[in-house]
């Protein structure tokens, strides 16, 4: 007996398949949105990653400005001159030579108002340790005890001093008006570290102190301290914005100085899609302790560039404000909420340096698509711990 063999008709077929395209149109209308809001937060949460980590560099070399420069070069101190910076990074049109101090002492800290990317600030900073080497990590002193030079050491191979290391040495202090002077050998005011260094760099006289700083593991020194630069950098020169980033905007950068050729180095990445960057400075002019101008650039009363020693004295806090946005473009996103007028004003009030900086205007400074983006406005507030003393 042969058994009949049925299979589905035609129409079964297509009521099937009609059914499963629905149910799969159904689940992606689910699935879809979850995956996108999943890679956006992701793309927040490395935005938000990268912020802590850059963001933090920068503060500390913000807090970091001053240590171990040297408050005199005068000739009838010292016979020693150093070069600072030279030469750019095409397309870069802020040279580094603009904020050099040689031969005077250097100033700690300085900055290019609005003359960067998308007229953001440019920001300088010196001291031995700002640079990213392991030797500008360290420091130690030199005393003299019982008619020899003895150079302390910390027992720990990350913060003692190497045989390779090139170190400068300072006075400590010697009266008011001559504090940390550079200390030099015939002209040379940079030398390899010695376990047991020669007169020239050591006191001599019996419990007097010198300072040892650390700046450069193995380069002869054109500058007796080290030099960071923080600024944003736009596409161009071989240079890509990652593509989740808003048009016209760039990645703040950190260079240093390079000791050999005084070239600004290619730079270190720090935080990914930022538009703007401004430098707010307090000062107490008149050092009654309490806080009476606010600036954009390190002038005095009269116009002129304050001096080393007047930063030293007047300089209280400093503030930097950072405009990025976290993680990528978001079409469900409208950024107007906040943003009605389509500009951001760095800093904001109330904040007590909103008597300075600058508006950002998305539209005029091409940032297309700003609506679809979450902005953030990134505060970095340091009461300088080194420039004094």
């Amino acid at each position: 007996m042969i058994k009949r063999q049925e299979g589905f008709t035609l129409v079964e077929l297509l009521i099937t398949m009609v059914i499963f395209v629905f149910t799969i149109a159904a689940a992606s209308s689910i699935f879809v949105p979850l995956l996108t809001q999943f890679k956006q937060q992701s793309k927040v949460a490395e935005t938000q990653i990268e912020g802590v980590v850059g963001l933090d560099l920068l503060r500390r070399d913000v807090e970091q400005a001053g240590f171990g420069l040297p408050w005199n070069i005068a000739a009838a101190v010292t016979t020693a001159t150093y070069s600072e910076a030279s030469g750019n990074i095409s397309p870069l049109t802020f040279p580094p030579s603009n904020y050099n101090d040689a031969p005077n002492p250097p100033r700690a800290i300085l900055s290019g108002d609005s003359v960067g990317f998308n007229g953001s600030d440019y920001l300088v900073i010196k001291g031995t340790s700002v640079a990213t080497n392991d030797a500008a990590m360290k420091w130690a002193y030199v005393v003299e005890e019982g008619g020899a030079s003895v150079v302390k050491t910390w027992g720990a191979g990350v913060e003692d001093l190497d045989s390779t290391d090139r170190v400068i040495v300072m006075i400590p202090s010697r009266g008011v008006n001559n504090q940390k002077i550079l200390v030099d050998s015939s002209g040379v005011f940079s030398v390899q570290f010695q376990s047991v260094p020669n007169s020239a760099y050591s006191p001599g006289i019996e419990r007097d102190l010198y300072l040892i700083y650390g700046v450069d593991p193995d380069t002869n020194l054109r500058m007796p301290f080290n030099r960071a630069e923080y600024y944003i950098r736009g596409a161009g020169g071989g240079f890509t914005i990652p593509p989740r980033c808003a048009p016209n905007t760039g990645v703040l950068m950190k260079s240093v100085i390079n000791q050999a050729d005084g070239a600004r180095g290619a730079g270190m990445p720090l935080l990914d899609c930022v538009a703007d960057m401004q430098v707010v400075y307090q000062l107490d002019r008149d050092g009654d302790g309490t806080l009476d101008a606010v600036t954009s650039v390190l002038n005095d009363t009269t116009g002129t560039a304050l001096t080393a020693r007047q930063i030293r004295e007047q300089l209280k806090e400093i503030r930097v404000y950072i405009l990025a946005h976290e993680g990528q473009k978001d079409n469900t996103y409208n950024a107007t909420t906040i943003y009605p007028a389509g500009t951001v004003a760095l800093p904001a009030a109330p904040d007590p340096g909103s008597v300075s900086g600058s508006t950002f205007n998305f539209t005029t400074r091409g940032v297309t698509d700003w609506r679809h983006y979450r902005w953030k406005i990134y505060r970095i507030v340091v009461k300088p711990n080194n420039l004094r003393g």
